[in-house]
């Protein structure tokens, strides 16, 4: 989830972002989102610089990135 600043008519209970690992609760708001909501959030977030970095990695190597990342939230 990336830290970009909200709207004003955002309430911050529902700023869930489009996340590969995200937490229950996450899901749970994602989940009660509407769809035009989702896609804004989905090209907010695929707009970040971050997005346009070339990477070598490949989806295989993100995926256990991630991967990685939820078991040590997991263990605290």
């Amino acid at each position: 989830m990336y830290g970009s600043p909200m709207s004003q008519t955002t309430d911050k209970s529902t700023r869930v972002m489009p996340s590969a690992t995200p937490t229950e609760a996450e899901l749970a708001a994602w989940a009660t989102l509407p769809r035009d909501e989702q896609l804004r959030r989905y090209q907010e977030a695929l707009s970040h610089p971050d997005c346009s970095v070339p990477t070598d990695d490949s989806m295989s190597d993100v995926l256990a990135a991630a991967r990685q990342r939820v078991a040590a939230r997991a263990n605290g």
